[in-house]
């Protein structure tokens, strides 16, 4: 069984940072990312990083302050997230792609609220 466990989220001050991280468990996972969502907004690539961490992609809106990085000895991604803006303001989703099968599974969501 999958599961995913996301942490780091919170309330910060415009210009600030914070680290999300999620800790995926049950299976490997060949691509682990992260989607937010905003109140009456559809949900937002923000990055993804493949199993060797080689290939990394942003969304255009967090390009130049926000970074993806994994850990595949703890099964764990992170996003460093710098440089807030209120419009970053979002519940942030992990969503990891299984090795086999390439099934898709989504972490619960947490928080981020940046204040202006």
């Amino acid at each position: 069984q999958v599961q995913l466990v996301e942490s780091g989220g919170g309330l910060v001050q415009a210009g600030g940072s914070l680290n999300l991280s999620c800790v995926a468990s049950g299976r490997t996972f060949s691509a682990m990312g992260w989607f937010r969502q905003a109140p009456g907004k559809e949900r937002e690539f923000v990055a993804a990083t493949t199993w060797l961490g080689g290939n990394k992609e942003y969304g255009n809106s967090v390009k130049g302050r926000f970074t993806i990085s994994r850990d595949n000895a703890k099964n764990t991604v992170y996003l460093q997230m710098n440089s807030l803006k209120p419009e970053d303001t979002s519940v942030y989703y992990c969503r990891v792609v299984a090795t086999m099968g390439g099934y898709v599974y989504w972490g619960q969501g947490t928080q981020v609220t940046v204040s202006s």
